[in-house]
């Protein structure tokens, strides 16, 4: 077994299991336990306290935050399934707190962005797959088998049921829910509930919201909001105006409309 760099010598080293394997590049912070047979390769960094179960692969240029846990047979940090990646050096970041379930892929990025990323405090279940160059935000959970293309955004407290298909650079806003079995070709604003294939929207992540501690005001202002943009008879570039028209909105109710506006795929109706 080679040894790593320690980056620390606090009172508990890394813990490896006899049958692991770690590059002697790979820098394991206090804490870390390295289950059996996991393989850790060149440049990968793993912060205080984090857990790599049995069988895990971690290839190469992985950052990983403090008091993750990787589940078994977890593949992270491989090469992107991308026909113009030309080996470039790039990489994979994920978060403090973040929970990586059996099987699940998470390949590192291009020379588009440099990097994929992985918030903190995310749950991404078994068998799903984050792809190269996309951005997953903080206390995003990712249920079993989500297959995403390239470069896909999905924005904090957002929730993606299984078997979902999710179109490359398709973007997916903060505390939306997307129920399973579904396919997304198309944004997903903030703060919505979309299902099914064709995708369509089924008003707004009401349970989510409430549970997340949103106030009834604000909840009743994104309400009106929904109705004005995505149930009235204007389209939407009348509906943003109406709305912008009416005085300055809510904070919630500007990042629904700011997101619409920013749409380069257009927005799931």
């Amino acid at each position: 077994m080679t040894t790593p760099t320690v980056a620390g010598r606090g009172p508990a080293p890394p813990q490896i299991h006899p049958t692991a394997i770690v590059d002697p590049g790979a820098e394991l912070a206090d804490g870390v336990r390295v289950g059996p047979y996991a393989i850790i390769g060149h440049n990968v960094k793993i912060g205080a306290g984090t857990v790599i179960g049995p069988h895990a692969y971690i290839e190469k240029d992985t950052r990983i935050g403090r008091e993750c846990f990787i589940s078994k047979g977890a593949v992270l940090g491989t090469d992107p399934q991308d026909l113009k990646y030309e080996g470039e050096e790039t990489l994979l970041i994920v978060g403090d707190g973040t929970t990586i379930r059996e099987f699940a892929t998470l390949n590192r990025g291009t020379r588009a962005s440099g990097s994929t990323e992985v918030g903190s405090g995310c749950l991404l279940m078994a068998y799903s797959h984050i792809s190269h160059d996309s951005r997953i935000g903080d206390h995003v959970i990712i249920a079993n088998a989500v297959n995403m293309g390239g470069h896909v955004v999905i924005e904090n407290w957002a929730t993606i049921g299984g078997v979902t298909a999710i179109h490359q650079f398709v973007r997916i806003g903060a505390y939306a829910f997307v129920g399973g079995g579904s396919r997304v070709p198309k944004d997903v604003a903030p703060f919505t509930r979309a299902a099914g294939n064709p995708l369509k929207l089924y008003g707004l992540n009401t349970v989510g919201l409430e549970r997340r501690g949103f106030s009834d005001e604000v909840r009743m202002e994104l309400k009106r909001a929904y109705r004005q943009l995505f149930n009235s008879s204007m389209n939407m570039s009348q509906a943003i105006a109406e709305l912008r028209a009416q005085g300055r909105l809510i904070e919630e109710v500007e990042r629904m409309v700011s997101f619409i506006e920013g749409s380069e795929r257009g927005v799931s109706i």
